[in-house]
């Protein structure tokens, strides 16, 4: 015989050890009594290399499993969150105390700009403040934005805080505070400190008991 028989004889062998395959030619010895409208059963066994990774996916499942079961106590999903909570808390107070110019709004002023200004005029259309307030900012629904009587404050703090937080309960004025940012905020509010003193086609009455700028 020749090495290269004895390479495939070798080969068939490893083949028939891992698949346990009957020899075609004797299905007679292996069928069954089995018949299903003249369909017949061979008795094949499942072959080896098939149950050898069933029972390795056996062994690491339970390897998977003790090890999640006896290490639990050193892992907690609840712990982790809290832990990633704190984490995100310290980094946004980091970045405060890094940026306070852009958290604390005792400082906020009043901006002149003509760019801030043209800004804050198409914030006031585009966010529909003109709905109660009209495009000359005379008032309808809302009051008037340009005399020198305001009910919650007329200075740019105050105009800065009533835009964030929203106006007076049951008035409908709502807050913008996640609507747009801090420094459109601004601007808005410093736009419509620019208007003060103008005059509105039908001004609505003055409303309100602060006096701003005072008289």
């Amino acid at each position: 015989m020749s090495k290269s028989s004895e390479n495939l004889s070798g080969w068939k062998k490893f083949m028939k050890s891992m698949t346990k395959a009957h020899e075609l030619g004797t299905e007679e010895d292996i069928m069954l009594d089995h018949d299903y409208d003249g369909i017949k059963e061979l008795d094949n066994v499942l072959p080896p290399w098939w149950l050898y990774g069933f029972y390795i996916t056996i062994a690491i499942s339970i390897f998977y499993y003790t090890q999640v079961f006896y290490n639990s106590e050193k892992y907690s999903q609840s712990e982790e969150y809290a832990a990633e909570v704190a984490q995100g808390k310290a980094d946004v107070e980091a970045y405060k105390a890094a940026n306070p110019q852009l958290f604390d709004d005792s400082n906020i002023v009043a901006l002149t700009d003509a760019e801030s200004i043209a800004k804050g005029k198409e914030l006031f259309t585009s966010k529909t403040c003109f709905a109660c307030h009209l495009n000359d900012l005379g008032g309808s629904i809302g009051p008037n934005l340009t005399d020198n009587k305001w009910i919650l404050g007329g200075d740019v703090k105050s105009l800065f805080n009533t835009i964030s937080k929203g106006g007076r309960p049951g008035k409908g004025m709502i807050a913008w505070e996640s609507t747009i940012s801090r420094e459109e905020r601004i601007q808005l509010a410093s736009y419509i400190i620019s208007m003060q003193g103008t005059t509105p086609a039908t001004p609505k009455a003055p409303e309100g008991d602060i006096i701003w700028p005072e008289e």
